[in-house]
């Protein structure tokens, strides 16, 4: 059996990846197992993966085409949670760092960080349960920390998870399922079809990269959506 700790990493650019994974190459208790070309990507891997081959440790970018690193962040949290999740990005501002430990990332890195700090980062959340930051994000913490502003970073003043990814007629009728409601009883609240309501569950589902109402229900607690 393979003893080497897993590694993952998800970034629309070919040489990040190709960059980020010679890193990982370069130590024998590595493997660089799983690679996604953005979020949505990421999540349909996941979905499919054996618990035995799911990534230990997963580098996310944060600007992405499609789903970003932070919404796919907060919604593979939920569904994956022995996953860790390190933020490996060339932004440092303020937003972008507290967006991604809000939805639940280990760890904030810079691009340009060596091998080795890489291989760090991975021991320390794997055997300490660390979050590992690069020094200029770690400043920019606790400079924001000292000032007070962490708390004024709300989610009234942030898009709602659901704004982004749905429709406001998806939105109405996953809150109807999460609220244990089938699509016959759905159809007849909202006077449209069976079908027509059968078809927008598959679009959430789809959209929220889902296979089924346990999945929905734990990322609806997760987002305080009900």
């Amino acid at each position: 059996m393979d003893k080497r700790i897993r590694i993952g990493l998800a970034d629309d650019k070919a040489v990040n990846r190709s960059s980020i994974a010679d890193k990982i190459k370069q130590f024998e208790d590595l493997s660089c197992c799983f690679i996604a070309v953005n979020g949505d990507d990421c999540l349909e891997q996941l979905k499919g993966l054996p618990l035995e081959k799911m990534p230990q440790v997963i580098f996310m970018d944060l600007e992405m085409p499609g789903m970003d690193g932070v919404q796919t962040i907060n919604i593979a949290r939920s569904l994956y949670p022995e996953i860790y999740f390190i933020v490996l990005t060339i932004f440092d501002d303020d937003d972008k760092i507290f967006e991604a430990i809000k939805a639940g990332a280990h760890g904030y890195l810079l691009k340009d960080e060596s091998a080795i700090a890489l291989h760090n980062a991975i021991t320390n959340v794997l055997e300490s349960g660390g979050a590992p930051m690069s020094a200029a994000i770690a400043r920019k913490a606790f400079e924001m920390l000292g000032k007070a502003q962490l708390q004024t970073i709300t989610k009234a003043t942030e898009p709602h998870l659901l704004d982004v990814l749905l429709t406001e007629r998806e939105k109405e009728i996953l809150l109807h399922t999460i609220n244990g409601h089938d699509a016959k009883r759905i159809a007849v609240v909202l006077n449209i079809s069976v079908l027509t309501i059968r078809k927008h569950i598959a679009n959430i589902y789809q959209k929220l990269h889902v296979n089924s109402k346990a999945q929905i229900i734990s990322l609806a607690h997760k987002n305080n959506w009900v």
